[in-house]
């Protein structure tokens, strides 16, 4: 049984990404770990309240996430169990993690801006950082089904099997038609021997995935990839964060982190 972290604030983003992922997997076997980080707020430190009164708060704060869980599963007959936490975010979401060897983390996402864009917020940050599938649910998202989806993928930089492995098990869990997108600046690029050894492992390992290339030249990646999430009318988006290093990291925009911030589809992002 696959197990599922989806991590809640309560926020209207929150809710809409727990709708949505019992939509998509209603009738599949899996449970949920509902994940909620609540730290003091900063009136409550400021109030310097005993140890007793913190503990009741958090109390409170256990029972309504109880509560919410106990609703899931009355509503929809998917286990659901909570897990609270307090402490910084990507530690805790780390430990929760590994503790319930959960198979996909899904989050919601607000509405793009430039800040997003520039700085990422708690959900680009998880993608960058985590070595955990995560489903990116934007308020825009409706579920109608999942039977394409894109895959945006550096062809020429290649893709590890075991990602390969995991876009294929999706695939295959919905029926869905794979298109493998391929951008390059010039036609020249499209044509490099270099990616002839990633297209032969996508064709060994998606086996009886109905798959097929679209080769696009551009000179603006995140462009070019929404202009095909719209075109192809994709259910879902699949990306692979690449790892940039520290000085990179100071002026590079992850591509990955603008498409999660700016996107009416739901975006998979894969990394091992």
């Amino acid at each position: 049984m696959k197990r599922i972290i989806v991590a809640t604030d309560y926020a209207e983003e929150a809710e809409h990404a727990l709708k949505f992922i019992l939509e998509v997997f209603a009738g599949k076997k899996y449970e949920i770990i509902l994940f909620s980080l609540q730290n003091p707020s900063i009136h409550a430190m400021n109030a310097r309240l005993s140890p007793d009164s913190m503990f009741k708060i958090f109390e409170h704060q256990n029972k309504v996430l109880t509560d919410k869980a106990e609703g899931i599963t009355r509503q929809s007959g998917v286990p659901a169990l909570p897990y609270l936490a307090t402490g910084l975010f990507y530690d805790q979401i780390t430990k929760c993690i590994q503790e319930t060897g959960a198979d996909l983390l899904v989050m919601g996402m607000a509405k793009r801006s430039f800040d997003q864009d520039m700085l990422g917020n708690t959900t680009t940050s998880a993608i960058s950082k985590l070595k955990i599938p995560i489903l990116s649910v934007p308020l825009g998202a409706q579920f109608s089904g999942l039977k394409h989806i894109l895959f945006a993928c550096d062809i020429v930089r290649g893709v590890q099997k075991e990602i390969l492995e995991k876009v294929k098990d999706f695939a295959t869990d919905f029926n869905a038609v794979l298109e493998v997108l391929n951008i390059r600046k010039t036609v020249e690029q499209l044509n490099e021997e270099k990616g002839n050894e990633t297209r032969a492992a996508i064709g060994d390992v998606m086996g009886i995935v109905s798959y097929y290339y679209k080769n696009v030249t551009s000179n603006e990646v995140v462009k070019a990839i929404r202009d095909e999430v719209k075109e192809s009318n994709t259910d879902l988006l699949v990306m692979i964060p690449y790892k940039y290093g520290f000085w990179n990291s100071l002026t590079h925009r992850s591509k990955t982190r603008m498409m999660a911030s700016g996107l009416d589809v739901p975006l998979l992002t894969i990394s091992i």
